[in-house]
């Protein structure tokens, strides 16, 4: 089959792009407002950027919570979701109203970042915490910006929790981060496998 997007007249039940585009991870997104409410919302438009610096980026369909207060108080945190946080991953979801803390309507533990004023789940395996350097809307092929919001942001610390490293190396298998399919399907990572880049000089000689 093949359909155009402006069109996007694909004939299915759901409309298949966000399943093609999976596994995608999930930013869990800890934010303080300027009147000092926590918020905590997940993100599936989410991923690194760069490593050097490390930026990572997270974009809301509309400017909601979590893009407004990381662009008015310029930091954030992005918390893994392993699969044993899933259920608190999926009530933090939830669209409540302003002043709703999402911490506790999921029964989570909040605490404050070493370098961001901004809250993180205490519970997460690992918790980025982030400075932001970008907040924009994406522009189309005609130029007309997005319905989304996008919001990148520095890293400038890292927490893991101790149980999560084993031989040196974050544990995947325990962790098990979570990971949004298409429609309401989702995965996580605990099954993985090892795969390294092919040299040059011995594809040669192959």
């Amino acid at each position: 089959m093949f359909y155009t997007t402006d069109t996007n007249r694909h004939g299915l039940a759901h409309d298949p792009y966000k399943a093609i585009i999976s596994p995608r991870p999930i930013g869990w997104i800890g934010t303080k407002s300027k009147d000092g409410a926590l918020n905590l919302a997940p993100y599936s438009f989410f991923n690194a950027v760069s490593d050097r610096p490390k930026l990572l980026m997270f974009s809301s369909a509309g400017y909601k919570h979590s893009a407004r207060n990381a662009e008015d108080t310029g930091v954030f945190t992005t918390n893994l979701v392993g699969r044993a946080l899933t259920e608190q991953m999926n009530m933090s979801s939830v669209d409540a109203p302003d002043g709703v803390n999402e911490f506790e309507l999921s029964g989570l533990t909040s605490k404050t970042g070493e370098l961001v004023d901004a809250p993180y789940v205490d519970e997460a395996y690992a918790v980025l915490e982030c400075r932001t350097t970008d907040v924009f809307r994406p522009k189309g092929l005609d130029g007309e910006p997005s319905e989304n919001w996008m919001v990148l942001g520095q890293v400038v610390g890292i927490r893991i929790r101790d149980e999560a490293i084993k031989d040196g190396r974050l544990d995947m298998a325990l962790v098990a981060p979570l990971a949004r399919l298409g429609y309401m399907d989702y995965c996580d990572g605990g099954d993985t496998f090892e795969l390294f880049r092919p040299q040059w000089e011995a594809v040669k000689r192959a």
